[in-house]
């Protein structure tokens, strides 16, 4: 039952804040700082959830295969890889030093 309530909740929630995003005047959104913030926001949520898989194990820091693989992508788009490339590069360390390693 308590499953239920949290699914609730949530959903409550969220609709509030869909509500809340409604109800925001238009000229407050027209502002330069605020359309900024709003471009950049999905850039560092994506960037936060990289570095979570990437280094997070549990409740702990770690660094394995995945960080090299990461490392490795960053190198391709450096060099201005395209995206498949840079994908299949990060793959390819990441496979190799999971074969290395044992």
């Amino acid at each position: 039952m308590s499953v239920w309530i949290a699914i609730a909740v949530t959903a409550a929630g969220c609709y509030g804040f869909k509500l809340l995003g409604l109800s925001v005047p238009a000229a407050a959104l027209e502002r330069p700082l605020v359309r900024r913030m709003a471009a950049l926001v999905p850039v560092a949520a994506l960037a936060a959830l990289v570095a979570l898989q990437a280094f997070a194990h549990g409740r702990s820091l770690t660094v394995d295969a995945r960080a090299a693989g990461l490392a490795a992508a960053a190198v391709a788009l450096l060099l201005r890889a395209p995206f498949l490339v840079v994908i299949a590069v990060a793959v390819a360390v990441t496979a190799a030093v999971r074969a290395l390693a044992g």
